[in-house]
């Protein structure tokens, strides 16, 4: 009988899914040991790394999960460490064989989605977009991830709430996760304050190792919030990134739409696409439902049809995201504004931009099409 209640205790465990990975416990090898004392299960659980953020997750899943079992009373969890041949097997389980990490989203049998969020200056709302879009699209069930590549400006953190920094699995990383969607900025690595004083070469490693070196999982769609203009991490990205495509975020201001226009350019001589244009801070709305057009009028579009022109491809505007107080203050408070406020007309047209996006097929950059020449 206590065989049997040992493997029923173990097949509920399977159901316990580790929260930074996502897989149970059990196939990670996390779990130690189940010893019982009549109906008491005292069940020893393997952290893959001491200061565990998650522990206390952990310790409600399990102890709820055991708790269901027929026979089981009472259910103690204690906790223990990966050695350091566990943690090699783990990431042979999650990385594969290689002994090299690589970016999985430039590998050719990869389905994720890569948009990089860009914009000509800064200012112009890029970051408050990129992590709208993001939550939008894990509301609606899709798995995503944002790597915020504005190195110099990070600023997602905040407005996801983000706060603690990846979990280390020696040169491993699991990324912290915030309303469904899976994060890393140099912001979660620098203390409060301090600048990041980097030339080119320092900023394409750091992209590259957020793209490797995190464990992001099976992804739907991959974000990168840009840092403004046409620099060396845009450059980085088309490198590291040949299937990715650009958003462009501008203001409907003609100096700001000008100098949009030259970020989106830049895919001419990177070869992405620019799959369309987002106009941030179009309208403030009135009591009279009038529109007080702060910032002129026409920037997106102008855009929009600039680019279309410039890379022989329709290039649309997607929306037109009108200026409200509340897209602000959720950005600052870490609660973005199509979860805190889902009925603002902010919020409706940034889930409508996040639907349009997630429809997109995948690209064909970089990937195998399975042809083979015909012999003669």
């Amino acid at each position: 009988m206590s065989d049997l209640l040992t493997d029923a205790i173990r097949a509920a465990l399977a159901g316990v899914l580790d929260p930074e990975i996502k897989r149970p416990i059990t196939d990670l090898g996390m779990v130690r040991s189940i010893d019982l004392t009549g109906s008491h299960a005292r069940i020893g659980i393997d952290l893959t790394t001491p200061g565990c953020p998650l522990k206390d997750t952990l310790t409600r899943d399990v102890t709820a999960a055991a708790a269901a079992v027929d026979g089981v009373a009472t259910v103690d969890v204690v906790f223990g460490v990966m050695s350091a041949e566990q943690r090699a097997d783990l990431r042979t389980l999650l990385r594969g064989p290689g002994a090299e990490p690589v970016i999985p989203f430039a590998q050719p049998q990869s389905l994720t989605k890569v948009f990089a969020i860009a914009s000509g200056k800064g200012g112009v709302g890029k970051s408050s977009v990129t992590a709208n879009l993001a939550v939008a699209m894990a509301a609606d069930g899709l798995r995503v991830g944002i790597v915020d590549a504005d190195i110099y400006g990070f600023s997602i953190p905040r407005m996801l709430g983000v706060t603690r920094q990846p979990t280390r699995v020696d040169d491993m990383l699991l990324p912290p996760e915030a309303f469904g969607v899976l994060v890393v900025s140099i912001g979660m690595f620098v203390p409060p304050g301090q600048p990041v004083v980097w030339r080119g070469p320092m900023l394409h490693r750091a992209l590259q190792q957020f793209l490797a070196d995190v464990f992001w999982g099976d992804l739907d769609v991959l974000l990168l919030d840009l840092p403004p203009g046409t620099g060396d991490i845009a450059i980085s990205v088309a490198q590291l990134l040949p299937s990715s495509e650009l958003v462009v975020v501008t203001t409907p201001q003609v100096a700001a739409a000008e100098v949009a226009e030259r970020a989106g350019s830049i895919a001419v001589q990177t070869r992405q696409n620019v799959v369309g244009v987002v106009e941030n801070m179009s309208w403030l709305a009135q009591p009279d439902g009038s529109r007080l057009e702060l910032f002129g009028s026409g920037g997106g579009q102008r855009v929009a049809d600039n680019l279309s022109n410039l890379t022989g491809s329709e290039v649309p505007l997607l929306g037109q995201v009108p200026l409200d107080p509340r897209l602000r203050e959720a950005g600052d408070g870490g609660y973005p504004v199509v979860l805190s406020e889902p009925d603002s007309p902010a919020a409706e047209v940034l889930r409508g931009v996040a639907r349009s996006l997630a429809a997109r097929r995948r690209g064909l950059a970089g990937r195998s099409l399975g042809l083979s020449p015909a012999g003669r």
